[in-house]
């Protein structure tokens, strides 16, 4: 296994659990909670490969993807109660799960032989729209459509990524930097209370 293959199945077990703990907190029957945790870790992966054209899709291909998603919601319902207290714990999951997949998309893009831009939009589909389905079947407002810094978060750990390949490092210190730049950015963000420009007025807001 190497270094991105890691970094991919760490990033699967981030957004497992980071689904499984959003069903958990809506209280869904062990049916949703599988599928919540499934369409979380993957469906950014799913994404990204149908438009690079990888089939069938990388999950279909590995059943570890699988087992590793089931082990992690049988994890997070034995530690549910704990879990669940720490107001902060889906948060953190999340943004782990964001930063490692930014870099798995970067680096498909990469060896799709895609343009350094193409491959950052590629980054922030692939550690993106899995929150964003979550999102949307737990009837909630996905984080990637409100003021929150989160996509922007992940477009700027890839430029710091194909900034650290002008300066011809090991591959290893350049996976590793760029996703703690997208998780330091979405923690710090959400630490320091900073978001986006709104479009909208106070008064519009406020109705």
């Amino acid at each position: 296994m190497n270094f991105i293959e890691i970094i991919d199945v760490l990033g699967t077990i981030a957004f497992a659990i980071s689904g499984a703990l959003a069903a958990f907190s809506k209280k869904l029957d062990p049916f949703g909670i599988i599928i919540i945790a499934f369409v979380t870790a993957i469906g950014g992966g799913t994404l990204r490969d149908i438009l690079i054209g990888v089939d069938p899709v990388s999950w279909m291909r590995n059943m570890n993807t699988i087992y590793i998603i089931l082990a992690c919601v049988i994890i997070t319902f034995i530690f549910k109660t704990k879990l669940l207290k720490l107001r902060k714990t889906l948060f953190l999951f999340d943004a782990i799960g964001i930063g490692l997949y930014t870099v798995v998309g970067l680096e498909m893009g990469i060896v799709a032989g895609l343009n350094p831009f193409i491959c950052i939009i590629l980054g922030c589909m692939t550690a993106c729209f899995g929150g964003v389905i979550r999102d949307i079947l737990i009837n909630e407002i996905p984080v990637i459509f409100r003021k929150n810094i989160y996509a922007t978060a992940c477009i700027a750990g890839g430029m710091i990524y194909f900034l650290l390949l002008e300066f011809n490092l090991s591959n290893n210190i350049v996976f590793i930097v760029s996703a703690i730049t997208v998780i330091a950015t979405r923690v710090l963000a959400v630490i320091f209370k900073l978001k986006l420009p709104s479009p909208y007025s106070d008064e519009i807001i406020k109705e």
